[in-house]
C-alpha cells in the first residue's frame, strides 16, 4: 500500500460550520437519502449545486499517469455520483473503458450525457465485475458512508477486481483540531477515525493498493467556524470498530 494524494489538484472549498451546523441532524438525515437535496440543495444539505465545471480534468490526467492506463483498459470508479471523473478519465485517455458504481438514483438520472447509460447503480460492498478484470478500481470520499464492517467487505471487493491497483480516499483527522471540525461539517460518514485507524481497516481487508485521507482545512480563510465546539461529541471518534 502506497499513502499518494491523487486528488492534489483538487480545489479548495469554503466552507461555513456555523451554517452547517444550524439544523444538522436533520440535515444528515437527508443528506443519507443521497438524492436531490444532497446533491442539488442547499450547502447545509451537502453539495449545494453538483455541476460539472471541469475541475476533475487536472485529477484524470494524474489519475492516468499513476496507473498507466492506456486504451482499451477498463477503469471503475466506485460512488461515482453524476459521473463528471468518469467522463474527464475517457477525455484524458481516448478508447479507455470507464464504468461507474453509484448508490443514488438521482445521481444516475442526472449524470454527465457523456456517460449516460454506463453507471450502474449498487453498493462498495457487491462490485459486479469479475475478479482481477479491472486496470484500475477507484472508491473517492465513499466508503466512510458505511458502517465499519461493511467498509471492510467494500475494501476486499475493490481487491478482488483490481488486486493492488485500487485507490481509495476517506475521510479523516490527525487531532483534536481536525476532529472537532469534521464532526461540525459531517453529514454522511458513517466510519471515521484517524489515519492509523484506517490503514488497520484496509489490513483487515486485505488491500494492497493506495490511499490517502480527505481533510478539512483548520485555515480560517477557507472555514468558518462556530465560536466554541461541543465537547460531548467527541465519542465517535474511531467510530463503530
Amino acid at each position: 500500500m502506497a499513502e499518494i494524494d491523487l486528488l492534489a489538484k483538487y480545489p479548495r472549498a469554503k466552507r461555513n460550520l456555523t451554517a452547517r451546523k444550524q439544523g444538522q441532524a436533520e440535515n444528515r438525515l437527508i443528506a443519507r437519502q443521497f438524492g436531490r437535496e444532497y446533491f442539488d440543495g442547499t450547502r447545509e444539505q451537502g453539495y449545494g449545486g453538483y455541476r460539472y465545471d471541469g475541475r476533475w480534468q487536472p485529477i484524470a490526467h494524474d489519475i492516468a499517469e499513476h496507473f498507466n492506463l492506456k486504451r482499451g483498459d477498463r477503469v471503475i470508479d466506485i460512488g461515482c455520483a453524476k459521473g463528471f471523473l468518469m467522463r474527464d478519465l475517457q477525455q484524458a485517455v481516448p478508447g479507455l473503458e470507464v464504468w461507474g458504481l453509484e448508490i443514488s438514483q438521482y445521481a444516475i438520472a442526472n449524470c454527465h450525457p457523456d456517460v449516460r447509460g454506463r453507471i450502474a447503480r449498487g453498493t462498495a460492498q457487491h462490485l459486479p465485475f469479475a475478479s482481477d478484470s479491472v486496470a484500475a478500481a477507484l472508491c473517492i470520499n465513499v466508503i466512510h458512508n458505511l458502517g465499519y464492517d461493511a467498509c471492510v467487505e467494500a475494501v476486499r471487493e475493490l481487491e478482488r477486481v483490481a488486486p493492488g491497483r485500487s485507490y481509495i480516499q476517506v475521510d479523516a483527522y490527525r487531532n483534536d483540531d481536525e476532529r472537532d471540525l469534521f464532526l461540525d461539517w459531517v453529514l454522511t460518514a458513517d466510519t471515521f477515525g484517524k489515519p492509523e485507524m484506517w490503514r488497520e481497516l484496509f489490513r483487515r481487508g486485505g488491500y494492497s493498493g493506495d490511499y490517502y485521507w480527505t481533510i478539512l482545512d483548520i485555515d480560517p480563510n477557507w472555514t468558518v467556524r462556530a465560536a466554541s465546539s461541543n465537547p460531548s461529541r467527541i465519542a465517535n471518534e474511531e467510530h463503530r470498530r
